[in-house]
């Protein structure tokens, strides 16, 4: 390890059956913008379709604590967080993860 202490997000996002376009479409814009933040090293977005019930996981490396707080608090988060909310079929289930040695 090179002593940085970097910070890992992993999202799972379950759409509502008739919402899954919708929110496919809106993270693919979340990725786009999310690249260009400055703290985030990767956001990777993969798809499960698991007997017709998808789930999107959405996988993301940050430098820091506070970079996942300015992705957080950035236009495009809060654009998608505001126009997905109604359409999840539960809650997103996000987990924090401090890295500990990853290649």
């Amino acid at each position: 390890m090179d002593g940085m202490t970097y910070i890992a997000v992993h999202a799972v996002i379950t759409p509502k059956p008739e919402h899954v376009e919708d929110v496919l479409s809106e993270m693919l814009g979340m990725v786009q913008g999310s690249r260009q933040e400055p703290g985030c090293l990767r956001y990777d977005l993969l798809r499960q379709d698991d007997a017709g019930t998808v789930r999107l996981h959405v996988q993301e490396r940050y430098r820091d604590m506070e970079a996942v707080q300015a992705h957080r608090d950035s236009a495009h988060y809060k654009a998608y967080r505001a126009k997905a909310g109604d359409w999840f079929q539960e809650a997103p289930v996000v987990t924090v993860l401090e890295e500990i040695d990853v290649a």
